[in-house]
């Protein structure tokens, strides 16, 4: 315990009141999050396009399916706010909602996916349909569930603690990234389809088990509160006052434009890997390794400047420059078959993304006014979300698109190489990363930010 208080990023966050053993417990949620985020944009989607062979166009659509429901976050939030139950409970219902979603999804998922890549299949429509229901269904879990567990993480934690509680479990989540990471290249060294099928089911029962283990206990029984429930305002009306600040809305458009930029690869950066550079399943599953080591110490850093008295936006600003170095690198790697340049490139990207996220999230917390918790949360989530969907199913058709140029002649023969279309989208992202700091830098200059809950030193010892 007293090694994770001190290596840990954000682990000085527990409180009596919020004692570091139960903060933990409470993060399980975030690593089965993370280990769907990597199955699905991570492992099915190198296996997909690479092994079964699927349209890169068709797959990155089947991965931001899930991301159909990220509008829907700060709506989530601003319900779970008011909730009204026969206990009194208002995040744990939906957590377990969530829970449920995202193991009906992963149960069916293996087949749905065997079902419409199967050759010379009368029946692969079937397949489409089931996949797309299991992917929305994992979707809709997996934001339900994260939305209403950060907001429980909060409403657990005293107000000075709210953001670096939220920061802790933001580390879980990369923490579990890179587990599962770990764990999908060990058992799918030699890719079969039945070991596809085993690993999928797995996670959907890790899911279960790990959120039931994270919820217990957690949420207290409250009968005031059943016996007199608070009237939830209109949503819309919460929504106009919360966007109404400049600065609210210039920040989750900085959120919308960085989150696009580091995410636009998340859909190709397995594959370019197999295709350009000939790296193996689990090599390129281990990408996702490398990016979430690199967010890790991204995130140890953040934490040893915000104990400096760092500001957040400058975070901010310097990850989204770091940005541009680490697509660089991936870009000159793929025209140079360099694989440790690449590698270096992806954990250069979670490196950035990371100080990004975390600074966007540290000044998110404080638009948090009036006890709208989960509304904050849930417009930051909805954003990047939404914003990170978006990107993937771009990235996936633009690469798909400038192939078809490529192969119809369009374009030059010299830039005929399958680095050429991945490229295409690598600069995509370098633009978007300009727009970003355009839209950050003034965050940065302003001089009446709003006041974060953080305090200006984390006090570890005071914490013990």
């Amino acid at each position: 315990m007293q090694l994770l208080i001190r290596f840990l990023p954000f682990a000085d966050a527990a409180t009596d009141d919020l004692p570091l053993p139960r903060l933990l417990r409470l993060s399980l949620f975030q690593i089965s999050v993370g280990a769907a985020v990597v199955l699905l944009n991570g492992t099915l989607n190198r296996v997909m396009v690479v092994e079964l062979g699927m349209p890169v166009w068709l797959v990155s659509l089947m991965v931001a399916l899930p991301l159909v429901f990220a509008p829907l976050r700060a709506l989530i939030g601003h319900r779970s706010d008011y909730h009204h139950s026969a206990f009194g409970l208002r995040r744990v219902p939906y957590i377990w909602w969530g829970t449920l979603l995202q193991f009906g999804g992963f149960t069916f998922m293996p087949f749905a996916l065997l079902l419409m890549s199967a050759e010379g299949n009368q029946m692969a429509f079937m397949g489409y349909i089931a996949a797309a229901m299991a992917f929305l269904m994992v979707g809709a879990g997996l934001h339900t569930t994260q939305t209403a567990g950060l907001a429980l993480a909060t409403d657990l934690a005293p107000k000075e603690a709210r953001p670096r509680v939220v920061a802790l479990l933001y580390v879980t989540l990369l923490l579990g990234m890179l587990l599962s990471a770990i764990l999908y290249g060990f058992f799918l060294r030699d890719f079969t389809q039945v070991k596809l099928i085993q690993v999928i089911q797995a996670t959907a029962a890790a899911t279960i088990l790990l959120n039931i283990t994270a919820l217990w206990r957690q949420e207290a029984v409250d009968r005031k509160r059943a016996a007199n429930p608070v009237r939830a305002p209109k949503f819309s009306a919460t929504w106009k006052a919360f966007v109404e600040d400049r600065y609210a809305a210039r920040l989750l458009i900085a959120v919308g434009l960085g989150t696009a930029a580091f995410s636009m690869q998340d859909i190709l950066l397995e594959p370019y890997g197999g295709e350009v550079l000939g790296l193996s399943v689990s090599q390129t599953t281990l990408l996702t390794a490398i990016w979430a080591g690199g967010t890790l110490i991204a995130f140890s850093l953040a934490g040893w400047l915000l104990t400096k008295g760092g500001n957040p936006n400058r975070m901010s600003v310097i990850g989204a420059a770091l940005g541009l170095f680490a697509f660089a690198a991936v870009i000159i790697a793929g025209s140079f078959s360099m694989p440790w340049l690449f590698r270096t490139g992806a954990g250069l990207i979670g490196f950035g993304g990371g100080l990004f996220a975390v600074g966007t999230l540290t000044a998110a917390m404080g638009l948090a006014q009036g006890g709208h918790t989960g509304l904050a949360l849930g417009a930051w989530g909805a954003v990047q979300a939404t914003a990170q969907g978006g990107a993937i199913f771009i990235g996936g058709a633009v690469r798909d698109l400038v192939s078809f140029m490529v192969e119809e002649g369009w374009i030059g023969s010299e830039l005929s190489g399958p680095a050429f279309s991945y490229g295409v989208v690598y600069y995509m992202e370098i633009v978007l990363l300009l727009a970003t700091l355009v839209v950050v830098i003034p965050l940065l200059l302003k001089k009446n930010q709003p006041e974060l809950d953080a305090p200006k030193k984390f006090g570890i010892s005071e914490m013990l």
